[in-house]
């Protein structure tokens, strides 16, 4: 493992050194270019040294969250194409079962649903084109889709979001919120008028499976909607899906429905960017309805200094999931009340012309029902990193 993680994060660094531009996560695609292509490439990786302390087991590992992603447009006509791609090594540097997370659920491997883990992406993050048109100077229209796409189901995907740099996890309730960024077969439509944008997704609804190389093609079975707006430095959205199947363990189809507000500016005249997020998610079959509440903040104090913080509250299955069951099979699920609270810092050592290296850690503590008692105990987990980042335009 230890070799292999090396050559990965050799591979990932060299990459990504010699990119000419920096990405802009909150659109992927370039600004327009009034002749040929304008391309860019960004890229992130953590050397994470995770510590999981819980009853019966602790967890010590070093670790690798990382992402490349390159994106072009060019002007066509009056309107603008553009093409993103996303890949990540995540497959080759975590643990087999992925990043050891306490209370972390979603997708499976080797058939069973993954408790107490963080999941290793898709090698293949993104992988489709973009086309807007101006109809006139208040009206534009868009069409998104590929073979790995993310449709119009909540806010803008963690590992892109102003609020969560510097984090290297996943939160808790990443798959009530955005999970769905990673998404094999997706078609969307889009129309804006001023600040507000609505959108309209259909797609394939099954989660990835532990194949992490192979993209499932399956039936556009699935469909989302949402409706955001953006004025300044401040977002909101509000969206709702629903997905046919989405977990192989389980014989249920889920409704989601999530809600956000984000602003992005300073405070003290450093930056600030907060994000306030909300999501719930029904399993049609069983009747279960869970939820999670998502505060973060990221503020840089100083030109080198970072500090972040995010708060969760949930109520979520533990105990019960997962099992492999039969259509038309129900049985119990038992769900948690689960809260959790991360602080962190990162200072950053160097600035070089292949992009940036910081240094940091976080501590993160929990509240969690008395009916984990036995299983978990009073779980703390902290989080020790070197991080790369390619900024440099």
């Amino acid at each position: 493992m230890t070799g292999r993680f090396a050559c990965v994060m050799a591979l990932l660094l060299g990459v990504a050194a010699p990119a000419p531009a920096r990405a802009q996560h909150e659109q992927h695609m370039p600004p327009p270019a009034d002749a040929g292509w304008h391309w860019m490439l960004d890229a992130q990786a953590f050397v994470n040294f995770n510590i999981q302390e819980r009853k019966f087991r602790d967890f010590h590992y070093l670790e690798s969250q990382n992402w490349l992603m390159t994106a072009g447009a060019r002007a066509v006509g009056r309107g603008r194409f553009g093409v993103h791609f996303m890949f990540t090594a995540e497959d080759y540097s975590m643990h087999r079962y992925g990043s050891p997370q306490v209370f972390q659920t979603g997708e499976t491997y080797l058939g069973a649903t993954l408790v107490d883990y963080q999941h290793p992406h898709d090698v293949v993050m993104a992988a489709n084109a973009r086309f807007e048109w101006p109809v006139n100077a208040r009206w534009r229209l868009s069409i998104e889709g590929g073979p790995v796409g993310a449709p119009a189901i909540g806010p803008e995907v963690f590992m892109h979001r102003a609020s969560a740099e510097g984090n290297p996890t996943a939160p808790l309730g990443h798959h009530f919120l955005d999970s769905t960024h990673v998404t094999h077969g997706v078609v969307t439509l889009g129309v804006t008028r001023g600040a507000f944008t609505a959108e309209g997704s259909a797609f394939h609804g099954r989660e990835a499976d532990e194949d992490r190389l192979r993209v499932e093609f399956g039936p556009i079975d699935s469909y989302a909607g949402r409706v955001s707006w953006r004025r300044g430095r401040w977002q909101a959205q509000v969206s709702g899906a629903h997905l046919k199947f989405p977990d192989p363990t389980e014989y249920t189809d889920h409704d989601m429905g999530t809600a956000s507000v984000s602003y992005t500016g300073s405070w003290r005249e450093r930056p600030l960017a907060v994000t306030l997020a909300a999501g719930v998610t029904r399993e049609s079959a069983f009747k279960i309805t869970s939820w999670t509440g998502l505060a973060e903040a990221a503020w840089h104090a100083a030109p080198r200094d970072l500090l972040y913080l995010r708060g969760e509250l949930m109520k979520k299955d533990l105990l019960t999931a997962g099992g492999y069951h039969p259509p038309g099979f129900a049985h119990d699920h038992m769900l948690s009340r689960i809260g959790a609270l991360t602080l962190g810092y990162e200072r950053e050592i160097a600035r070089t012309r292949a992009g940036r290296f910081g240094i940091g850690g976080d501590a993160t503590t929990y509240y969690r029902d008395p009916n984990l008692d036995e299983n978990y105990g009073y779980p703390f987990s902290a989080h020790i990193f070197l991080r790369y980042r390619f900024t440099r335009p």
